[in-house]
């Protein structure tokens, strides 16, 4: 025994040994001495139990034996015959014993037939299926030709158990973890936290009437640290199981349950089952869990994004909130620690552009701090808010794959032609996504309301305009990721499924870090219609979410159209920002020309004011360059002007359009 174990430990090491010495002597009586091969270290007590008895037995309440029987009320008889088959396991001269008590050499084991002859209080109920010892898998009867006969062997997890050594059953590893409480947590959490202590601080004996508690909403991060604390306070263990791995077939499911409710029973358990992927479609493990949450006796808590029924048992729903601004702050202090002035870390911008939980700062924070001393090691020149920066918007990237498609963003402001006017705004739109904490937080716009605070714009003008490159330009200039929103994958003819797509889309942008680009944005945001019929007035729904959303959302999203005149004015009172991307004049197209070709690019003899007389926009110039580029690869030479008109020529076939002598005058 180690010198460092406890009093309690010792105890029960103390207290078994005896009870197993005291079964020991009831073996010897019925043995027959002949079966004993001699060995006369068979007869002798064992010193340690002898001593004990002749001063003092260690306490019952001190046993993890006295403890299983009374968790599972076993009787006298169901003890010792579980006494019996711990001894087999314990004492290797049970085996010797066991033969010579039922007068067959062959016998080393525990069997029923055994346990009737040599243990009193038999009753017939401790053999059965139904009985405590078999329900609960205490005890495991092997293979045999008869009952009675066959061999016992007790469980490991039970074994374990009665030597001091508190061990998950061997048949969960793997499907449930442990949680531990790692994190302290924000304020509004640990309020939380409290309310839920609250709601199980009760003394209860069946656990179908004690309620489940529902943890809803987006922050999926704080919602085990919540659950993990407020367990710690009770005095419960938490583990988790990924509603993946909830068991579906009848005998998979009956079989957890069973082991499960042991665990309960025996170490204070808690399941935490963790619904938040789990997809509507999975109906099969939908309903395995709502046949746990019904009837698994054990205390249960259940992640979920969306809230959940309950039949018959009483539910409590707790919806989880994001850290508030404030609290954001505190947390990025506590994990910079005194390194963010010597750092140069700006903290108003992680806060103001990044919704990010406790656990997930802390991480990044963590992370980056090895990434920079690494880097000042191998005298790198990285900057840590830079490197701070991309981490956040890493963790931050929303699971959007399904609807839209990440852009990355290489076009800046030199790359964009367009009026001063048209610039500016844009710049505007910037200044607004960078500014937003110390107007709304510091300056106290954002407690008037949270409508409005969402920033967002539209682009309207012909397609090839630029329009898109200017919402690149704008996530290259704040660093952020830009998703273009997959609109044939958001919009529906089913009621409701747009609503569903579009919440999808915003909720899983709410962490920041993402510009949102409704590209041709008029197919979903058209003219409200008048009512005239449910189609109507469901369009109208659609829109007035979609402007709802727009509105909380803390980032920035951008609509772009080619029919600024189909949108419905009520709608366009409530953009921020509007932009009108002219169709470029001969001046304009000249600049973009001078741009369009990268460095690498060979060219010779190409006159930008002539090519600036071909009456296209943007997107058809681009198109020609590359175009023309090809065919001078092809031709293993230079770019130049007879490159140039065979290009714009295919351009001009597509637009269906013919080219006019005054734009091609002069070039070949």
């Amino acid at each position: 025994m180690n010198a460092a174990a406890s009093n309690g430990e010792i105890n029960n090491h103390a207290y078994l040994i005896v009870a197993l010495d005291q079964l020991r002597e009831i073996l010897l009586q019925h043995a027959d001495p002949s079966l004993l091969e001699d060995d006369e270290s068979i007869g002798e007590r064992n010193p340690v139990a002898e001593s004990l008895t002749e001063n003092s037995i260690p306490p019952s309440e001190s046993s993890a034996l006295e403890r299983l029987c009374a968790i599972f009320g076993l009787s006298d008889f169901e003890r010792n015959l579980l006494l019996l088959c711990a001894g087999m396991e314990l004492d290797a001269s049970f085996a010797i014993l066991c033969a010579a008590a039922c007068g067959n050499k062959q016998r080393t084991y525990p069997t029923f037939g055994l346990a009737m002859t040599v243990l009193e209080s038999l009753h017939w109920s401790a053999f059965t299926p139904a009985g405590t010892l078999r329900r609960w898998r205490l005890i495991e009867v092997g293979d045999g030709s008869e009952l009675m006969s066959s061999p016992l062997r007790i469980d490991e997890r039970i074994l374990h158990y009665l030597i001091g050594v508190q061990h998950l059953d061997q048949r969960l590893l793997g499907m449930v973890e442990p949680v531990q409480v790692t994190e302290d947590l924000v304020p509004s959490h640990l309020q939380l936290m409290q309310k839920i202590v609250a709601a199980w601080w009760v003394e209860i004996n069946d656990y179908l009437k004690l309620p489940i508690l529902q943890l809803c909403g987006n922050e999926v991060a704080s919602k085990r640290p919540i659950a993990a604390l407020a367990c710690q306070y009770l005095g419960l263990n938490l583990y988790t199981i990924s509603a993946h791995s909830v068991p579906t077939t009848s005998s998979d499911i009956n079989q957890f349950k069973l082991l499960w409710e042991r665990e309960v029973a025996l170490a204070n358990s808690v399941l935490l089952i963790d619904c938040d992927d789990l997809e509507a479609t999975d109906t099969a493990r939908e309903g395995a869990i709502a046949y746990l949450c019904e009837w698994l006796r054990s205390p249960i808590i259940m992640t979920t994004g969306d809230r959940k029924r309950a039949r018959l048992r009483p539910l409590l729903i707790f919806d989880i909130a994001r850290p508030t601004t404030k609290e954001q702050y505190g947390v990025w202090e506590a994990a910079l620690g005194t390194n963010a002035q010597s750092l140069n870390v700006q903290v108003d911008a992680f806060v103001s552009q990044f919704n990010l939980s406790a656990p997930v700062i802390q991480a990044a924070c963590s992370q980056v701090h090895v990434e920079w001393q690494q880097a000042q090691q191998s005298k790198a020149t990285e900057d840590f808010q830079y490197l701070l920066w991309d981490t956040c918007r890493a963790q931050a990237r929303p699971k959007l794959d399904d609807l839209a498609q990440r852009i990355d963003s290489i076009a800046n402001w030199e790359d964009l032609v367009l009026p001063e006017a048209q610039i500016q705004v844009l710049k505007n739109v910037a200044t607004h996504v960078k500014q937003r904490a110390k107007v709304y937080e510091l300056w106290g716009f954002g407690n008037k309301s949270n409508r409005g605070l969402g920033i967002s714009s539209l682009f309207a003008g012909v397609s090839g305009t630029g329009k898109t490159m200017a919402a690149e330009v704008l996530a290259q200039e704040l660093r952020l990721d830009l998703y273009r929103i997959d609109l044939s994958a958001v919009v529906s003819k089913y009621i409701g499924e747009t609503e569903k797509n579009l919440g999808r889309v915003f909720d899983a942008a709410e962490s920041g870090g993402v510009v949102l680009l409704f590209d041709e944005a008029d197919a979903l945001f058209g003219k409200r219609t008048d009512v005239k019929d449910s189609h109507d007035r469901h369009a109208n729904v659609e829109v007035s979410y979609l402007l709802q959303r727009m509105e909380s959302y803390r980032g920035l999203s951008v609509l772009t159209t080619n029919l600024k005149s189909s949108l419905d004015q009520a709608f366009l009172r409530r953009i921020r920002f509007i932009v009108q991307f002219p169709f470029p004049d001969s001046t304009q197209r000249a600049q973009i020309w001078r741009r369009i070709f990268p460095k690498a690019t060979p060219t010779e003899g190409l006159d930008y004011q002539k090519l600036g007389q071909l009456n296209v926009a943007g997107g058809n110039i681009r198109s020609i360059a590359m175009n023309a580029a090809f065919l001078a690869a092809d031709a293993d030479e230079a770019v130049t002007m007879k490159h140039m008109l065979q290009a714009a020529k295919s351009e001009y076939i597509k637009l269906e359009r013919t080219l006019t002598d005054t734009e091609v005058n002069g070039w070949v």
